[in-house]
């Protein structure tokens, strides 16, 4: 028994060693007294979209080609090495400690990997703000989803980076996993490499998924509020809720005009 609990200890110990880039600069209590920043970012991001759209109405379209490709290829690379390190992560914590772990996932946030990582994917939510320029730029249709769940994300991950939110590290963790795939087809699509016809359909379903998941873990955390790391508020619950609500919502009805009633012009939300 005891040998078991060492290996599993020693398993997990050896399985997240930091890197030393991850051992960087604690930047979270700078963060932390500044994230109302982010809706002022927002406002800023808005009111960009009107002028930029206004701008572009009389002009032509640029292409953008190659800076898209470099563009996305970055973002894709970043949500790869995020999502390989946080799922390792995740799962260690899974497997030697359990499920509930991972949804009272506050004790955690100290640790040099989850530290390093939330702070870069807090930064990520600003830079992907980024692709809505080059809808504009490029002409292209620019959805309600789109706009929407880019502020809104922003916003919710600095919230919930500021208050510790237990079932953020899923929130993470996932968000990784699906850009990892998001970002690769945007970088494929933009370079006109051939790819599965249905991989657009695949990573409407995983944001969907996405969505479902988190609700279900911000409910645990929520039921588990008194367990050790899943301390959270009926105000901290009720904001999770209604924003994975409507990203819910929002991207079952896209996928429901984009793939499965393919007579209707739809708006891709892709890039």
């Amino acid at each position: 028994m005891d040998t078991s609990m060492n290996f599993s200890r020693g398993f997990k110990m050896d399985l997240m060693q930091p890197y030393d880039f991850e051992t960087f600069q604690d930047l979270r209590p700078f963060l932390e007294e500044y994230w109302v920043s982010s809706f002022l970012i927002v406002v800023v991001y808005l009111l960009l979209i009107v002028v930029g759209q206004t701008y572009m109405r009389t002009r032509k379209s640029f292409s953008l080609q190659r800076p898209l490709i470099l563009w996305s290829f970055f973002l894709a690379i970043f949500s790869i090495l995020g999502t390989l390190r946080t799922w390792k992560f995740m799962a260690t914590v899974m497997f030697t400690v359990g499920l509930k772990q991972t949804v009272c996932f506050s004790i955690y946030t100290d640790d040099a990997v989850i530290r390093f990582w939330s702070f870069l994917f807090l930064l990520s939510k600003v830079v992907e703000l980024g692709d809505t320029a080059f809808i504009i730029l490029r002409k292209r249709p620019l959805i309600f989803v789109h706009w929407y769940h880019h502020s809104t994300v922003l916003l919710f991950t600095s919230f919930g980076y500021k208050n510790k939110v237990p079932s953020g590290g899923w929130f993470m963790t996932m968000n990784f996993g699906v850009h990892s795939v998001m970002y690769t087809y945007y970088t494929m699509k933009a370079a006109k490499l051939k790819h599965p016809n249905r991989l657009p359909m695949v990573i409407t379903s995983l944001q969907i998924l996405q969505m479902v998941l988190g609700t279900i873990f911000g409910i645990l955390n929520y039921i588990w509020r008194q367990e050790k790391g899943c301390h959270t508020t009926t105000e901290h619950f009720f904001w999770s809720f209604m924003l994975y609500g409507t990203y819910f919502i929002l991207f079952a009805h896209f996928f429901h005009r984009a793939y499965l009633r393919p007579k209707d012009k739809v708006a891709s939300k892709s890039q």
